[in-house]
């Protein structure tokens, strides 16, 4: 569980009700569900028009990854590391087929897989930098739903507000009913800037730089297994590792 983006989301949350409390206000008064119908469906209604059905489909399933980021066993790869380059001076590369199976990462599966089957050193990074190229335009498309709906939802609440205040305009004549118009024109607005700025935005952010996390490991996952395709010397292949620290 990742505490930061649990504290942080609260914080936010928190700062905007203490402010409301402090200037005499009530929570029932934030509470606008044509408010909330407004800003919210018409924000990812736009975004899925923008994206298309797949990306969106997949940048809703990353905002698992705000509270739990898809585990990758860095602080094991060292281990893992110097253990393919022991087993391959001793046995030779074909050896490391024992580690194929065993590993639950793919891409990881497909390196040891290449040198196995005797791919040319220069080969195997063509395939993996191509690998990770359509990976990192993946995920980064996926993600880029979050920073449309960051775009979308402020001016989606302005909206919200002009059809709020349409509403007090149709209603001059009974007072009774002006008040939640009006209520509705100022929270849409506060809905469109706050999910903007307090959980789209710092959503996008997030799962920006986890995809460029999973990037920079691939990288160096692809370094490692040429200089194992290499024969080159563990020493060697350790400070290639290291250089990534």
């Amino acid at each position: 569980m990742d505490w930061a983006s649990l504290i942080g989301l609260a914080l936010g949350l928190f700062g905007i009700l203490a402010a409301q409390f402090i200037e005499g206000g009530h929570l029932a008064s934030l509470l606008q569900p044509a408010a909330f119908s407004i800003v919210v469906i018409g924000t990812f209604g736009a975004v899925l028009l923008q994206s298309g059905l797949p990306t969106f489909v997949r940048g809703m399933r990353m905002l698992a990854w705000i509270f739990r980021a898809p585990e990758t066993n860095e602080l094991a790869l060292p281990g893992q590391v110097a253990a393919w380059g022991a087993t391959a001076r001793r046995e030779g590369l074909l050896s490391l087929e024992r580690y194929v199976d065993s590993v639950k990462d793919g891409f990881t599966a497909k390196g040891l897989r290449l040198i196995v089957d005797g791919i040319d050193p220069y080969k195997i990074r063509e395939i993996l930098e191509a690998d990770i190229n359509t990976f990192e335009r993946r995920e980064r498309q996926a993600v880029k739903i979050w920073e449309a709906a960051g775009g979308y939802a402020p001016t989606i609440g302005i909206l919200g507000a002009v059809l709020g205040l349409i509403h007090v305009m149709e209603n001059l004549a009974d007072p009774e009913r002006l008040g939640g118009g009006i209520a509705v024109a100022f929270v849409a607005t506060v809905y469109g800037v706050g999910f903007a700025n307090l959980v789209f935005l710092p959503i996008a952010n997030k799962l920006k730089a986890i995809v460029g996390e999973e990037v920079h490991r691939r990288e160096m996952l692809t370094d490692v297994f040429c200089s194992l395709a290499n024969g080159d010397n563990a020493r060697v292949v350790e400070e290639r590792l290291l250089a990534y620290r």
